[in-house]
């Protein structure tokens, strides 16, 4: 029979044993079971002063899509218009102004991302070519920036150095022509949406998914150009026909998305608050019209401007958001491309400037500009429609928020 000294030894040999044996187990486990660590989730939010004072950060929730402020990550002025690199490494920002340099232009300017913290380190700056840049967005490639100047009604494209770094323009192109009727044909009774129908005013501009084309909507002339572009010069040639006219007189063309088949356009008309499908002749690069519907319900009577445009990533739904009416609409795509009405949401706030989709597709964000927040939407994948977060964020004036990849 041991001692009691002898059992007391034996049992602390026995804890030890087990617990060795604990430990060795837990270590050869497979790397797939142990939880993975994501990094942080970034957002950038482009703001109009004086209420917003720069290019905003925000951390994104990946479970609620909560935004959560860090800072003023760049103080550019008026920074309305963002947009990021497929890698994430590079954030490029338009100031809409007109007096770049004490001259009569905008700007572009080129950010360096940091990774880890989302912080911004400027690369460099370039004249946009323009006055008040309205929109900026990469080339399908990604090796040419595109730029749209609204108050000067031209575009612009710019070769990107190897670090990002914005080289001075390749092309630039200016509208003429004569001024879009000065009242919307298609607009709702009770419309008084007519504005800057006086010259041009260049509203955006984008390439296709193959890079080989591009096109850019006129506001001020109610005009979509059609080009060719030549990815290793990167300069803009009028494509045949060089432009296509508004879905009707005085629409005024906005922004456009193509869908992800590839096979389709969609429009949005400021002034006459419609929605505009085409088809997208692959081979030559240009554009057929087929439909348009309005982005307000039947009975709406009133002004309104339409703004912010999206796709679901799937290309079952599309969402078009509407300025003084405050709301989203929401359709359903169909055969041929063709759109639905499905219903309308308000936004939460007051004149939604932009909106944009989740990295996940499962929420939407409204951008109020003159309510000075961003609110939050929950997306039926079902049904397309939206179901509003009773979340705001508050930011002074902000037009347009785009997700580090």
């Amino acid at each position: 029979m041991p001692t009691p000294l002898s059992v007391s030894r034996l049992s602390r040999r026995l804890t030890l044993s087990i617990a060795l044996t604990a430990l060795f187990t837990m270590t050869s486990l497979p790397l797939q079971a142990a939880t993975p660590i994501s990094p942080s989730q970034f957002a950038y939010v482009g703001t109009y002063n004086p209420n917003g004072e720069g290019v905003y950060l925000f951390k994104v929730d990946s479970q609620s899509g909560a935004l959560s402020r860090v800072g003023v990550a760049s103080s550019q002025p008026n920074p309305a218009q963002l947009t990021a690199s497929a890698d994430g490494k590079t954030l490029y920002v338009a100031s809409e102004i007109a007096n770049y340099k004490d001259g009569k232009h905008g700007s572009v300017a080129a950010y360096a991302v940091n990774r880890a913290d989302g912080a911004l380190s400027k690369l460099n700056e370039q004249d946009s070519q323009g006055a008040t840049p309205a929109f900026v967005t990469l080339s399908a490639q990604g090796k040419h920036l595109f730029a749209a100047n609204y108050g000067g009604g031209s575009v612009a494209v710019f070769p990107l150095g190897a670090d990002g770094s914005l080289q001075p323009a390749s092309s630039v192109q200016q509208s003429s022509g004569a001024a879009g009727a000065a009242r919307p044909e298609a607009a709702v009774i009770g419309s008084f949406a007519a504005s800057d129908h006086n010259g041009p005013h260049a509203h955006m501009i984008a390439s296709d998914p193959s890079g080989r084309f591009a096109f850019s909507t006129d506001l001020g002339l109610d005009r979509i150009y059609q080009w060719r572009f030549d990815q290793a010069s990167g300069r803009l040639s009028p494509n045949a026909p060089a432009f296509i006219k508004a879905s009707s007189a005085g629409a005024g063309p906005r922004h456009f998305v193509f869908h992800p088949n590839g096979k389709y356009v969609y429009v949005i008309n400021e002034e006459s608050s419609t929605l505009t499908l085409y088809n997208f002749d692959q081979a030559n690069g240009t554009l057929q019209e087929q439909d348009t519907v309005s982005t307000l319900p039947e009975n709406y009577h009133g002004t309104s401007f339409a703004s912010g445009l999206t796709v679901s990533p799937e290309g079952r739904f599309v969402y078009a958001a509407n300025r003084l009416r405050n709301s989203i609409a929401q359709f359903a795509v169909g055969a041929e491309g063709k759109l639905t009405w499905v219903g309308d949401t308000w936004t939460g706030g007051d004149y939604p400037r932009s909106i944009v989709i989740g990295p996940q597709g499962r929420f939407m964000y409204a951008l109020n500009q003159r309510s000075d927040n961003i609110t939050q939407f929950a997306i039926d994948k079902e049904s397309g429609k939206l179901e509003f977060i009773d979340r705001y964020t508050g930011l002074g004036s902000p037009s347009q928020m785009v997700f580090l990849p």
